[in-house]
């Protein structure tokens, strides 16, 4: 099958997470003899960044670790559209231009073969629902939303069984524990300061929890305005900017925790919706200590995989157990490293968005999406 998945970009991660769990995919899919092509616009305001900031050595730990990857840099919408005719399959990620998202489900509407597949990865829906409405969905085949709440949302748009959960992962090639281990020390915050969507967050339950403990606390990331700076310093935190997510198994490999802190909207909009950072901590098998969020599709096991903590004084709990029970430390690596093999690798979201191109290719999936579209 020729796949192409229209990104972002693929070769910066800088504020994007989906270019961690696109990799993975797409490495899965090419292993599995797919022809894989992605295609990101030319400017692309991530990678712009990653440039400005560090240069080309900023791509040094991408190239590294994704040899097999590439992509296609574009700057003609018509173009790109042309070329992507061909394929069987097309995704297209909801950080694309609303122009082109609309031009290829024109393509679709006019004959192309392909199947055509929206990949929404973001909270506008509850955000800013105002948002989707920039997107012609028209000619589309379905959407793929990172986690059932989300999904909800488009079946009350009309889109029925077409509306499917694809949740992200664990790119298991990359991110696993050490092949030995080493002296580990303190705890490891990577992510982003979140534009205020968590700032008392991570004072309640990284910060002060961290700081009380007297333990080490490592924070790497980017757009952390001055006061996010200024916090950081007031409680000892050591920042560092942005780290490749190449890297991030190496981060979390010499430090005894680390912390989840979800973004208010997954909390409180979009239950059972995990930063992608979950998957990968899990993968590496560093013990987990998560602020108030709700499981609510069962993806792990609260209390096993990973502790749960309602006020930041259970994460400071939690953290002086961890650090001083190895028993603990390795029941939780081993627990947590166990689900993620178990349902949670990017093989696994590969063979499941296969299954979903295999149903809505069945000729009643077929004719109900048509019928669909033609009543849209």
């Amino acid at each position: 099958m020729r796949i192409a998945y229209f990104t972002h970009s693929l070769a910066s991660c800088w504020n994007h997470g989906n270019a961690h769990f696109l990799r993975g995919v797409l490495r899965e899919l090419s292993s599995a003899g797919h022809d894989v092509e992605a295609y990101e616009p030319e400017g692309a305001w991530s990678l712009a960044n990653l440039l400005s900031d560090h240069g080309e050595a900023g791509l040094d730990a991408y190239r590294s670790a994704y040899p097999d990857l590439s992509s296609q840099v574009y700057s003609d919408f018509d173009a790109v559209v042309e070329l992507a005719g061909d394929a069987d399959l097309v995704l297209v990620h909801e950080w694309n231009d609303p122009a082109l998202v609309a031009a290829l489900g024109k393509a679709r509407l006019h004959g192309a073969r392909y199947t055509l597949l929206f990949h929404d990865t973001h909270h506008r829906a509850v955000s800013d629902p105002a948002a989707l409405d920039r997107f012609d969905l028209d000619g589309y085949d379905g959407v793929l939303a990172f986690g059932e709440a989300l999904a909800a949302i488009y079946r009350r748009r009309g889109w029925g069984r077409r509306a499917f959960v694809w949740h992200e992962a664990a790119d298991t090639r990359l991110f696993r524990p050490p092949e030995a281990e080493t002296a580990r020390e303190g705890v490891v915050w990577i992510g982003n300061w979140g534009d205020g969507e968590r700032t008392a967050e991570i004072e309640s339950f990284l910060l002060a929890p961290t700081r009380r403990l007297g333990l080490p606390l490592d924070i790497y990331g980017v757009r952390y305005p001055d006061e996010a700076l200024a916090t950081l310093e007031r409680y000892g935190a050591r920042y560092h900017g942005w780290a490749p997510n190449a890297l991030a198994p190496a981060l979390f490999a010499r430090h005894q925790a680390t912390v989840h802190v979800p973004r208010r909207f997954y909390v409180e909009h979009l239950p059972g919706i995990p930063t992608i950072r979950v998957f990968e901590a899990l993968a590496c098998g560093i013990p987990l200590v998560s602020a108030p969020w709700t499981d609510s599709e069962g993806l792990f096991r609260p209390g096993t995989d990973y502790l749960i903590a309602g006020t930041g004084a259970e994460v400071e709990a939690h953290l002086r157990a961890i650090v001083a029970d190895p028993d603990l430390r390795a029941s939780l690596a081993a627990c947590g490293l166990a689900t993620v093999l178990a349902r949670h690798t990017c093989r696994h979201r590969a063979e499941e968005l296969l299954g979903l191109v295999a149903f809505l290719k069945a000729p009643a999936a077929r004719a109900a999406a048509q019928a669909a579209r033609m009543s849209a």
